[in-house]
């Protein structure tokens, strides 16, 4: 079974993608940056790096591979710990492990694991479609020697005299720098006026999938970084910190309906309060013991719903 492929889209949306048993691959947010020696202006990147010490299972990969290749998540967490097994094997007898648009794995002379990056995919979503832009650096000689070019070429006769006296020329200078000023900011602006475009209709993208995920996201002990800390007002009366999520409604009115109705179905529905996106979430039950929320929610997703997903407090 070949996981890589799954762990390369994970990264777009995530900036922890743990293999059980094996490891952690991290995606790091790097600013623009302007390389001096190519006058190239780089858009803003995702670095991936590997941590062999963050390796205890947080569900996200496992749960991500059952539901596109629709088994069960039990079936396929082993699996995943078999291709891990695997990979230690291969890594022992000194393979090189070459993981396709992310990177290569290999044992140093300390049995270490080292990483090398591929770094030919930009994993921030907010980039996309953008690439290296050159610009090209203004030559002042060159700009002199065309004004001197255009003076040459100007139909006046001056005497050496009256040109120490005139006070044309110097503005002719001038006159002709700001043309050639204006040709040249035209043209950036155009350029600079596209790469905006680009990046508006970029994030916008970005949102709505976003949003997507509020509904479909699984947010364990710990959590991938991608998404933002939920500030969330917890019903006093539930003792548990792991919540079985049914729905996150923009109108409270309809988390209440949602309550009362999973309530006359026989669960211990309750309101959990907003979110940082403010939307307003309701659970079918909470419990203090994680592997008993995990299985709850199994048969919740099974019996009722498939977009029911678990969020657990620190």
């Amino acid at each position: 079974m070949r996981i890589e492929s799954y762990i390369e889209k994970l990264l777009y949306d995530y900036n922890c993608v743990v293999v059980p048993g094996f490891g952690a691959f991290l995606a790091h947010g790097k600013s623009a940056e302007l390389d001096s020696t190519t006058n190239t202006l780089i858009p803003p990147t995702k670095t991936v790096s590997f941590n062999a010490q963050l390796s205890k299972n947080d569900g996200l990969l496992v749960s991500y591979i059952a539901k596109e290749k629709h088994l069960g998540y039990e079936e396929l967490l082993e699996e995943v710990e078999n291709v891990a097994q695997n990979w230690k094997k291969r890594l022992e007898q000194g393979d090189k492990i070459e993981l396709f648009g992310i990177g290569k794995l290999w044992l140093n002379r300390e049995h270490n694991i080292q990483f090398q990056p591929e770094n030919k995919i930009n994993y921030l979503t907010s980039s996309f479609g953008l690439s290296a832009f050159a610009a090209t650096p203004i030559q002042r000689e060159v700009l002199k020697e065309q004004v001197e070019e255009i003076e040459e070429k100007i139909p006046f006769i001056i005497t050496p005299e009256k040109r120490e006296q005139s006070s044309f020329r110097p503005w002719l200078k001038y006159a002709a720098v700001i043309l050639l000023a204006v040709s040249l900011g035209s043209t950036s602006y155009r350029a600079y006026d596209d790469l905006q475009q680009k990046q508006v209709t970029v994030q916008q993208n970005a949102q709505q999938q976003v949003s997507r995920l509020i509904q479909e996201a699984t947010f364990f002990e710990s959590a991938p970084l991608e998404l933002p800390a939920l500030n969330i007002t917890v019903n006093k009366k539930k003792l548990g910190k792991h919540h079985v999520i049914a729905g996150a409604f923009r109108v409270e009115q309809n988390a209440e309906k949602k309550v009362a109705l999973l309530k006359e179905k026989g669960y211990n529905a309750f309101y959990l309060g907003t979110n940082k996106f403010g939307l307003h979430q309701v659970a079918y039950d909470s419990f203090e013991n994680p592997k008993e929320a995990l299985k709850f929610l199994r048969k919740i997703k099974r019996t009722v719903s498939s977009d029911a997903w678990l969020l657990s407090e620190k």
